[in-house]
């Protein structure tokens, strides 16, 4: 029985013509796309899969190139890394990832073809789409333009429009939607997949080679200087000599806490729920009207829409990392000068009253004073009577300390 969401879908070429792109192809997985001119280029499977046909060997192979690779700050097993991988499969669709070259779209495909899973080099662009058991059946279109950026953030958001409203609430809230193997749209969309440490450090240089065809061996060549041989064990671990740094190691992410108020939490969350709900629609609905317009090329209207989608999305990235690192400043009865502390002052007879937190919700002109500024470090840990001189770039100013609640 088939499953629900699998229904017929715009194929990758269908959707880049709609867009009065002149498409080539298609050619296999393996094979080098006829140009040597700037464009974008597409991979999609031959037919729609309702669930992720990964290779769990590859999965093994990743995971023993790159043994500090995390999922949600835990180191990864095969089946919890296949897991989040499926997770964010698109039932139904057949497009998987969208590339783009501003210079030769031939050697950036030979790029994504060569890096092995696991590495940087030479383009780790669309890598997921190496832990696929039928990359064999994957088929490659591309169309030169000398706007490649815009046109591939054009597919991107052709693609978006084209996934059925019931297929989306499976999939990962919070995130954008994107062909499976893109990570991130040209706007600085990201998408939040969980994984931490998945590539190897840059200055950890993989052996030279050029894997053509995983599943041919007949098309596959390797290329290994003897240093390389020697110091890449049989394990596929990095020899201790040349360990990764701690990112790669093993060891989570630690981010910096962000102090808030309790006041500036609720604010974040509310400002983030209508940037998502509200601002991300209405700009995705102008650069859609935008792209109706024609030639993306000299499309004011679209460039200008695109910046805005840019700035916005970047604000949104801002707002989710300062909810995940946010450390609420508990209001309590303290008798020195704390992050949170409500502060009455008094400077040559001349009373006022502030209070100290986190950068984040800093604004001098409201009386909110961030703990890092020259007055805030300098007030923290004080008592009431205490004078405390600051000092300034115009003049030093001392401060009698009132009041601390």
């Amino acid at each position: 029985m088939c499953h629900p969401w699998v229904m017929p879908s715009a194929t990758a070429a269908d959707l880049m013509r709609s867009l009065g792109l002149d498409v080539d192809g298609p050619a296999r997985w393996g094979a080098q796309p006829a140009s040597q001119a700037s464009g974008v280029f597409v991979v999609e499977t031959g037919a729609p899969r309702p669930s992720a046909p990964l290779d769990m060997v590859e999965i093994r192979r990743w995971l023993d190139r790159v043994p500090g690779l995390l999922v949600d700050g835990q180191p990864a097993t095969q089946s919890t890394l296949a897991r989040r991988l499926a997770s964010f499969w698109v039932p139904g669709q057949t497009l998987l990832y969208v590339g783009r070259s501003s210079k030769s779209l031939a050697p950036r495909v030979a790029a994504l073809y060569a890096t092995e899973l696991g590495h940087r080099r030479p383009h780790p662009g669309g890598h997921w789409l190496k832990t696929l058991l039928d990359l064999p059946r994957l088929r490659l279109w591309w169309a030169e333009t000398d706007a490649p950026e815009e046109y591939e953030d054009a597919v991107l958001s052709a693609f978006a429009e084209s996934v059925p409203s019931d297929a989306r609430p499976a999939l990962p809230a919070g995130t954008p939607l994107l062909p499976w193997a893109n990570l991130a749209s040209p706007t600085g969309a990201v998408r939040e997949t969980g994984l931490r440490a998945a590539l190897l450090d840059p200055h950890e240089a993989p052996a030279r080679t050029s894997d053509i065809h995983r599943s041919d061996p007949s098309r596959t060549i390797r290329r290994r200087s003897p240093s390389s041989v020697a110091a890449t064990p049989r394990t596929g671990r990095p020899p201790a000599s040349r360990a990764a740094p701690a990112r790669a190691g093993g060891r989570p992410d630690r981010q910096a806490p962000t102090h808030v108020t309790a006041e500036g939490l609720e604010a974040t969350q509310v400002e983030l729920e209508r940037l998502r709900t509200v601002e991300r629609p209405l700009v995705v609905a102008r650069i859609k009207h935008a792209r109706e317009l024609g030639d993306l090329r000299e499309n004011a209207d679209y460039e200008a829409a695109r910046h805005e989608q840019s700035f916005l999305e970047g604000r949104i990235l801002e707002l989710e990392h300062r909810l995940r690192t946010a450390v609420v400043i508990r209001s309590e009865a303290r008798s020195s000068i704390s992050m949170g502390s409500r502060v009455g002052y008094e400077i040559d007879g001349v009373a006022g009253t502030l209070t100290i937190v986190g950068s984040t919700e800093s604004d001098p002109a409201a009386g909110l004073i961030s703990a890092v500024s020259p007055v805030g470090r300098a007030l923290l840990g004080h008592r009431v009577g205490d004078d405390v001189v600051v000092s300034t770039p115009v003049a030093e100013i001392t401060y009698r300390i009132l009041e601390v609640g």
